[in-house]
């Protein structure tokens, strides 16, 4: 694994490029600070350059918060979004800190969406993004990088992506949930229904919302 100081790039940090795209943003974006060390941490167990994208996201900031936080964009951990990268992904797309995973959770959403990029898992678009779609119950690509995805959530039309799955009101009820919990719904959100406003919802972890749906992706693909 490489040292932080070789994946520290002083010449050209991407971060300069990521504050662009944040300047132009038209979705609201919240740049969550970073703790030195968690960031010195995660990039370490990343194993990226801070020259990506990716890596002066996690170098630079606690982390994304997209559209009052209906978007969670990982990066060195912070109060309202208290995990980092690495961390969340150590235990479900890798085992230990330097594995290669076949995907990797980068972000997630309020609803218990989650943003992976495929590593070869998912098809054969390696370094793609995809997205779980948690009322399909299946991984979809978006047939974008890493790059284009976060300038996806900072200027994309997220009203038209998430169109059946934002219920009245639900800019001020997200607002009081932190980064680490999702909302649940009951009956399901891949089940039969005519709107989300008919749907119980519920405040739950949102590791708790992945484990329940891979679990239940798992059987369904028994089952077929």
């Amino acid at each position: 694994m490489k040292t932080i100081q070789e994946l520290i790039n002083i010449k050209e940090p991407g971060w300069v490029l990521v504050a662009e795209w944040i300047n132009d943003a038209t979705n609201k974006v919240e740049i969550l600070p970073k703790n030195e060390k968690e960031a010195d941490n995660a990039l370490y167990q990343t194993q990226v350059s801070t020259r990506s994208p990716m890596g002066a996201i996690i170098y630079e900031t606690g982390g994304l918060l997209i559209d009052y936080g209906w978007i969670r964009i990982l990066g060195s951990g912070d109060q309202k979004l208290d995990r980092t990268l690495p961390e969340w992904n150590k235990g479900k797309t890798f085992n230990k800190y330097g594995d290669k995973p076949t995907m990797f959770l980068i972000a997630d959403d309020v609803i218990g969406g989650f943003f992976a990029i495929n590593g070869g898992a998912l098809g054969e678009d390696l370094g793609n993004v995809y997205y779980f779609a948690t009322d399909a119950l299946e991984w979809e690509p978006m047939n974008i990088g890493y790059s284009d995805f976060l300038w996806w959530t900072f200027t994309g039309d997220l009203d038209q992506f998430y169109a059946n799955t934002r219920w009245t009101g639900w800019e001020e009820e997200i607002s009081k949930i932190n980064g680490n919990q999702g909302i649940a719904f009951y009956p399901f959100l891949w089940t039969e229904h005519k709107h989300i406003d008919d749907l119980k919802r519920k405040t739950i972890p949102i590791s708790e919302i992945w484990t329940f749906q891979q679990d239940a992706l798992q059987q369904l693909n028994k089952n077929e």
